[in-house]
């Protein structure tokens, strides 16, 4: 059948209990202060072992941790993509079904790491969907958008701006619903606060 021996057995090791330990670690001191880049990180770290700062961009690159700060405006937004606004300045969450916002963190287990999609109505501080993934796939947001859709359309919807949240073909079940879509300001975690807490 023209199939190596070698490949045909093959089961992909998981990551090791030393690469887990440290992206912990991370996890800790990037939450302790998320201003933090590899540098800093790197030499919080160098207090407890032998690690250099490649080993922890690669990390932090996998866990998608990004020191908060100022960024240099290096990128210009295609000219066709649509900008959505901040709609939630001021506003209220006053019914439920009004506003409801989505996010994505990640959960540390024993064995790695699992990602949590999760829409939340602000109103009622209700769970209306969530979904798990081991990847950043919108395929997986995609899921527990339409779990969220089936349960009932609210008026505003609001998430970060992270890729899953401006592709397409999440901009469209949103823009099928009549949904008016608010996306955060850049690094400003507190534009979905409710999300964040959760």
């Amino acid at each position: 059948m023209g199939l190596s021996r070698s490949g045909l057995y093959y089961q992909p090791a998981g990551p090791s209990a030393r690469e887990i330990a440290i992206k912990h670690r991370i996890d800790k001191i990037y939450t302790k202060c998320p201003f933090y880049g590899s540098r800093k990180i790197t030499v919080e770290l160098r207090k407890e072992m032998t690690i250099n700062r490649k080993t922890v961009q690669k990390y932090m690159r996998e866990m998608g941790l990004v020191a908060l700060g100022p960024r240099p405006n290096l990128s210009k937004p295609h000219p066709g993509h649509k900008v959505y606004p901040y709609l939630l300045r001021n506003v209220t969450a006053c019914y439920p079904n009004h506003v409801w916002g989505i996010d994505i963190t990640y959960i540390p287990l024993k064995q790695g790491w699992m990602y949590l999609v999760a829409v939340f109505d602000w109103y009622s501080r209700y769970v209306v969907s969530w979904a798990l993934d081991q990847t950043l796939a919108v395929s997986f947001v995609l899921e527990s958008v339409d779990v969220a859709l089936e349960q009932g359309l609210p008026v505003i919807w609001n998430s970060d701006q992270g890729s899953q949240f401006t592709s397409p073909r999440y901009i469209q079940r949103l823009e099928d619903n009549n949904i008016q879509i608010s996306l955060d300001g850049q690094v400003r975690a507190l534009d979905n606060v409710f999300n964040e807490c959760l």
